[in-house]
C-alpha cells in the first residue's frame, strides 16, 4: 500500500505547502468587503460561515465524478493515481482557488463572464453555452446515476421513471429557494455523510490489507485504450474539473472573508482528490486487477462497483449507508448545476433573480431538456459531460492565467496546467468516435498545432491586456 499511502500524504502535503503559494501568489486582501455583505438579497447572495461553505463546496463540486471517474480510470492501473495526486494539487485546485477568488474580486460572477472581462466578448458568449451545456450534462448525469442505483437498492418494486421524477422535483424546489433554506441548512450534515462513507472504506481497505497494486506506469487497460488524452478525461472531478467552475461563484457569493478562499475553494478540491484515491484504490483492489473490474463495469456500469465496494469492504449496514452516501453526492452536485444554470443565464440576460417567478421561468426549460436527455445511454452521456468539463476547465485555467498575467503575478501555476489540457482536450475530441475520428497520431499533430495557435493568442491577448489597463476587480462602491 506505499503508493496509495504516499498519494494521500502527497495531497495533504500539497494543501499546505503549495495551496499556501497559490494563495500568497493571488495576494489575498483581509480588509475587502465580499459580494455576500456588498451584494447582499437574501437568495443567492449571503454570508455563511467558512466551516459550512466549504461543506458545501465540497458537495457542489463532488458528484459521482470522483467516484465514477477514478473507478473507469482504474482499468488503467496505479497510473491513474499519478494523475489523480499531481492534477488535483497543480491543476484541479489552483483551477477552483482561482476560479472562486476572482469570482469574489468581481461581485461574485460567473465563468462566462469572467472569461467575458479577460479572454474578450466572443469568449463571454462561447462560455456561455459551453457552461450551460455542461451544467445540462451534469444535470442529467447526476440524476441517472443516483436514480439507478436506488432503483437496484429497492430492488426494481419502485419505478425507475417514478424515482427521476421525484429527484427531479427536488432540484426545482433547491434551484428556486433561497440558498439558505435546503442547500445551506443539509448540506453541510450530507458532506458529514460523505465524508464518513469515504473514509470507513479507505479506512477498511488498510485494515483489511487489500491488495492495492504499487505505482507502474504500464498502461494496464484491458482494451489498450490510450493513456494520453483518455485518462486524462475520464478521471476528471478528483484531479481536474470544469464544473467546478460552475459551482465556485455560489460560494464566491456567500463568503465572508477572502481568507477563507483556500480552505473552501483549494481544499476542498484536495479533500475531493483524497475521495477519487480511495475509490481508485478499491476498483483496483477488489476485482482481480483490469479484466476483473471490466467485467463488472460491463454487466452494471460504475453503480455496480460502488455496490460491491461497499458492502465488501463495510458489511450490509455500511455498505447501505455507503451507497446512500454516493447517492447523495451526485444529488448534491446536480441540484446546484441547475442552480448555477439559472444564476448564469439570469447573469447573461440581466433578469434580477428576487421574484421566485423570475427563477421558474429560467429553470423549467433547463429540467424539460434534462428529463428528455435521460433517455440517453448513460455511457454516451459520460464521454460527452467529459470532453465539454474539461474544456470548460481549460477556459477557466487560461482565465486565471490571464488574470494573474496582468497582475504581473506569477501565472505559470495556471498556463503550464492550461497548455497541457488543451493539447488533452483537442486530442480527444479529433481521435474520439463522438468527435472527428481521425486517427491518433495525427490528432496529437493536428492538436499540438491547435494548441501552439492557443497559447500565441493568449500571449497577444495579455500584451494587449496590459496596455488596456483591465481592471482586475470591481469597485464595490459603485456597485453596492
Amino acid at each position: 500500500m506505499i503508493t496509495f499511502l504516499v498519494s494521500i500524504a502527497l495531497l495533504i502535503v500539497g494543501y499546505l505547502t503549495y495551496g499556501k503559494y497559490v494563495e500568497k501568489t493571488f495576494g489575498v486582501n483581509t480588509g475587502r468587503e465580499t459580494p455576500a455583505y456588498s451584494h447582499g438579497d437574501g437568495v443567492d447572495y449571503l454570508p455563511m460561515g467558512e466551516k459550512k461553505n466549504a461543506l458545501i463546496q465540497l458537495l457542489n463540486i463532488a458528484g459521482v465524478g470522483p467516484i465514477f471517474g477514478p473507478i473507469l480510470g482504474a482499468l488503467y492501473g496505479p497510473v491513474a493515481f499519478l494523475w489523480i495526486v499531481f492534477g488535483a494539487i497543480f491543476a484541479g485546485a489552483v483551477h477552483d482557488y482561482l476560479t472562486g477568488m476572482i469570482s469574489i474580486r468581481n461581485r461574485g460572477a460567473h465563468l462566462p463572464e469572467l472569461a467575458g472581462k479577460f479572454l474578450g466578448k466572443v469568449m463571454k458568449h462561447v462560455v456561455n453555452a459551453f457552461a450551460i451545456l455542461l451544467l445540462v450534462l451534469v444535470g442529467t448525469v447526476f440524476v441517472t446515476a443516483p436514480a439507478d442505483l436506488l432503483h437496484n437498492m429497492t430492488s426494481s418494486w419502485l419505478a425507475l421513471p417514478v424515482i427521476l421524477l421525484v429527484i427531479f422535483a427536488y432540484y426545482l424546489l433547491a434551484t428556486m429557494l433561497p440558498i439558505d433554506k435546503i442547500i445551506g441548512r443539509f448540506y453541510p450534515i450530507f458532506g458529514a455523510l460523505l465524508l464518513i462513507s469515504a473514509i470507513g472504506v479507505g479506512v477498511s481497505l488498510i485494515v483489511t490489507g487489500a491488495p492495492i497494486p504499487e505505482l507502474t506506469f504500464t498502461n494496464m487497460h484491458p482494451d489498450n485504450a490510450p493513456i494520453f488524452p483518455l485518462l486524462f478525461l475520464t478521471i476528471s472531478c478528483g484531479a481536474l474539473s470544469g464544473f467546478h467552475a460552475t459551482q465556485t461563484p455560489i460560494i464566491s457569493r456567500t463568503t465572508q472573508k477572502e481568507k477563507q478562499g483556500r480552505r473552501i475553494f483549494y481544499g476542498m478540491m484536495i479533500a475531493e482528490g483524497i475521495i477519487a484515491m480511495i475509490w481508485a484504490a478499491a476498483a483496483m483492489s477488489l476485482f482481480n486487477g483490469s479484466a476483473g473490474l471490466n467485467e463488472i463495469l460491463a454487466s452494471g456500469g460504475p453503480a455496480a462497483v460502488v455496490s460491491e465496494v461497499s458492502i465488501a469492504m463495510l458489511g450490509a449496514v455500511g455498505g447501505t449507508l455507503a451507497v446512500l452516501g454516493v447517492i447523495i453526492l451526485p444529488i448534491t452536485s446536480g441540484d446546484t448545476a441547475f442552480r448555477s444554470a439559472r444564476m448564469i443565464i439570469a447573469d447573461y440576460i440581466k433578469v434580477p433573480q428576487k421574484k421566485i417567478m423570475s427563477r421558474v421561468w429560467i429553470a423549467l426549460p433547463l429540467f424539460v431538456i434534462s428529463f428528455a436527455l435521460t433517455r440517453i445511454d448513460f455511457t454516451l452521456l459520460w464521454r460527452y459531460f467529459s470532453w465539454a468539463n474539461q474544456s470548460t476547465a481549460v477556459i477557466a485555467l487560461w482565465v486565471g492565467a490571464m488574470y494573474l498575467f496582468l497582475s504581473r503575478k506569477n501565472y505559470f501555476i495556471a498556463a503550464v496546467p492550461a497548455t497541457f489540457m488543451t493539447m488533452a482536450t483537442f486530442t480527444y475530441i479529433l481521435n474520439a468516435p463522438i468527435g472527428f475520428g481521425l486517427a491518433l497520431n495525427v490528432s496529437y499533430v493536428v492538436a499540438a498545432i491547435g494548441t501552439v495557435a492557443v497559447v500565441t493568442a493568449f500571449i497577444i491577448a495579455a500584451r494587449r491586456g496590459l496596455q488596456k489597463d483591465i481592471p482586475l476587480e470591481e469597485d464595490l462602491k459603485q456597485t453596492a
